[in-house]
This record gives structure tokens, sequence and C-alpha cells, in this order.
């Protein structure tokens, strides 16, 4: 079902739940979000909170319990999984702390990999092109274990975004770098949303990295709680992520990776949706 839109991605009472009983554990409660499209939005809150969760569903990686998620306007729920994973190839881009990137490839074969899998031979200088804008032209032959860190998340950027996709979803894309070629990797994610129109959901913890996008939301229990709109400093994200970690109660907390893992495990070991 496709609807008229604004939204890169909207939440709608979103619930997410994992087991049964007194075992179960609610990840999502009633949670409504939009992602405008052309925006970057951080998503932040203490361990548990409930952002992996909340990204794996805005991804279509994972199906809500209840609620509706729609994805460039179309609503997932009423989906084959042939034809959610079709919407996730065509129009999520990824983008991991790890990297993902094939280690048997070159940068520029990794880069044309969703294309390929989407059975579409990219055009004369489009791979090209992209690694230019990561500022990676002269590593096109190059392996992931002939490149830094840094540059490997470039090619995994550029990767994400040969397709155009309507959102890249960001999982701590700056956690496995040093300073520097973290500050890189988020100003690409910043160029993208300029230049292209870009919309970027990135989950973090780091407030530096926050600082980058447009508007800041705070998740704890599974709840939106709080937000910052407009550019906010990274003193005033680490000020608001203090208080929120002060406020959350002690309990035993999801690991939020793991009921993901089946489905996240094909797109994790390569950065794409199958």
């Amino acid at each position: 079902m496709t609807t008229g839109h604004t939204a890169a991605v909207e939440l709608r009472t979103v619930t997410k739940k994992y087991g049964a009983g007194e075992r179960g554990v609610t990840a999502l409660h009633d949670l409504s979000v939009t992602f405008p499209a052309g925006t970057f939005t951080a998503v932040m809150g203490p361990s548990g909170s409930g952002k992996s969760t909340l990204l794996h569903c805005a991804a279509g990686l994972d199906r809500s319990t209840g609620g509706d998620v729609i994805i460039d306007g179309t609503a997932v729920a009423g989906l084959s999984e042939r034809a959610l994973t079709r919407l996730r190839r065509e129009r999520v881009g990824f983008v991991f702390q790890a990297f993902n990137l094939v280690a048997a490839l070159t940068a520029a074969q990794n880069v044309a990999l969703p294309l390929r899998l989407a059975g579409r031979r990219p055009a004369p200088g489009e791979v090209a092109a992209m690694l230019a804008e990561v500022g990676l032209a002269d590593r096109a032959g190059h392996r992931p274990s002939e490149m830094s860190g840094g540059q490997q998340q470039r090619v995994a950027i550029a990767r994400a975004l040969v397709t155009r996709p309507a959102v890249l979803f960001a999982d701590e894309p700056t956690g496995a770098l040093d300073a520097k070629s973290g500050r890189e990797v988020l100003r690409l994610l910043r160029e993208s949303v300029h230049r292209h129109d870009q919309t970027v959901v990135m989950v973090t913890h780091d407030p530096f990295a926050a600082a980058h996008a447009d508007r800041v939301l705070f998740l704890a229990d599974g709840r939106l709680v709080d937000s910052l709109d407009g550019p906010a400093g990274a003193q005033e994200i680490a000020l608001r992520t203090a208080r929120l970690e002060e406020d959350q109660p002690s309990q035993v907390r999801l690991e939020e990776n793991k009921p993901s893992e089946a489905r996240l495990g094909q797109t994790r070991s390569t950065g794409v949706a199958w």
C-alpha cells in the first residue's frame, strides 16, 4: 500500500515484544516518530533503551508486534517477505560499526554489490563517482585488508548510498574509528543530507556524533522521552544523556541485538539487505 507522504520513515504506535509471559520483554512501547525526508536524526539513550530495536523495526529488518511502520510511503505490515526484502534492498541503506565489507571484494566491487544483487549492472562511471564522493577514487582496486578503518567505513557509506535510498540507517558508524576518521565519516553523512537530500537516521552513544544531526531523539525503556530540535552542541546532548541515565530505573535489560540475529545475519555479513 502506498500513500502520499512527506516522511522517509514513519512509526505509528509501534510496539515490539520479545518472548511471552513473565519472561517476555517489551522493547518498544507504543512509539510514534517521523523521520522527515532530507533530515539527519540521531537516536540516543542508555543501554537497553530500545535504540537498536527502533532501528531494526524502522528499517524493516524486524517486524513490529503492533502498530505501523511506513518506509518511503509503503506500509511494512502487509508485505510478504519477498516484497519486504525488495523494499529494503531498493529503498534502505545500512552502515554498521564493523563496516561489514566483503573481504574478497575490492572497494569498487563492494560498492557495486547492492546494484548487482538487485539485478542491475552499474552504469558506466557510477561506482567510480560514488568512491570519488567519499574521497576514495584512488582506492577502487583495494580490498578491505588494504585499507584503514576509516577508509573501510567510507566504502561502506558509498555502498549504502549507491542505490540512492529513501533512508540511510547508521548503527554506531564511528564506534570503531579514531577521532579523525570519525569526524570524516560524520562529515560525509552530513554532506549527503545537504547535497542529495538524503535522510539519515543514526544510533549513537557519542554526543559529538549526535551534534552533527538536525535533531536528537532520546529513548528510555522503549519510549521517546526527550528530544532536541535544531542543531545542538555536544555538551547539551551529553547533559541530557546523563540525566536520562540517572533517571533510568535499575532492571534487567533487553540484549537488543539478539532477537534480530537471524534476520540480520546476511545483512551484517555484507551490509546489504538481501
